[in-house]
């Protein structure tokens, strides 16, 4: 296969009913791959926005909201992929969850489900979706991992693990399967605009007294030294350029999108 015929090319992407993976979602529509969507929406909601996404792109589209905490679940969701489309060629592991405390008062619950979907998921889902891309000698699995993935931040001892984790497991399959076709590569975000950080910014205007503008910058300066955020589209475009044949030899990397983050 090539960049030219990927509009036969069926994509899964976790995640995707908001934020970076809905961002990527669109993307990928928007390049004529077909989409299975998967997120926390009830089916009704959920078939509602594949409809949605058919109109708009023109393109075949699923969902599915499977559990991605268990390994059942993760067996349901590549299972519902094949019945919906047949063998995945592009696999986002985009779906994450997030949850802040010190190390040493961590609850088990907590850290055992961040672990679950962030880590877990990515090598469950992996694992059965990459012998069917050996089979045809090309597939793409992109992982979203994090700026989180290469540094550290207080009270992030899990998502952190996780993360760095993810990292590491792209490494190995890029390695496992770099004469196969198929390439593995992470990304790794910094400050990304979505909804989720909407409470910190409006939680910083209101303290300093400052707009939302400038409370945005002030909360993404605090890390990056370039104070802008992210915007999911960004995310997905880059995704779809690690598809194209311009990135054929691109494998094994964790591409930092972070303001400057991880430079200094």
């Amino acid at each position: 296969m090539s960049e030219g015929d990927h509009s036969c090319k069926l994509a899964l992407v976790t995640g995707s009913t908001s934020g970076i993976g809905l961002g990527v979602a669109r993307e990928l529509a928007g390049s004529g791959y077909r989409i299975m969507l998967h997120g926390l929406l009830d089916a009704g909601a959920g078939a509602d926005l594949a409809a949605d996404f058919t109109r708009e792109f023109a393109v075949d589209c699923g969902f599915s909201n499977a559990d991605l905490s268990t390994l059942r679940g993760c067996t349901e969701l590549v299972v519902a992929t094949q019945e919906f489309g047949g063998s995945v060629d592009v696999l986002v592991n985009n779906a994450g969850i997030q949850y802040t405390s010190a190390a040493v008062d961590f609850p088990q619950a907590r850290w055992d489900s961040l672990i679950a979907v962030n880590l877990n998921a990515p090598f469950y889902l992996s694992q059965q979706v990459l012998p069917a891309m050996l089979a045809v000698g090309w597939g793409r699995i992109i992982n979203i991992a994090s700026v989180h993935g290469l540094v550290a931040s207080n009270k992030k001892a899990a998502y952190c693990a996780a993360k760095h984790g993810l990292v590491g497991l792209t490494k190995v399959l890029a390695l496992e399967s770099a004469k196969a076709g198929v390439t593995v590569n992470a990304i790794c975000p910094g400050w990304v605009e979505t909804p989720l950080i909407e409470p910190q910014i409006q939680a910083i205007a209101q303290a300093q007294g400052i707009d939302i503008e400038r409370a945005k910058m002030a909360l993404v300066g605090e890390k990056q030294p370039l104070p802008v955020a992210t915007q999911p589209a960004a995310i997905g475009q880059l995704v779809v350029f690690l598809l194209s044949d311009a990135a054929a030899t691109m494998t094994g990397i964790a591409l930092p999108v972070d303001g400057g983050w991880t430079a200094q």
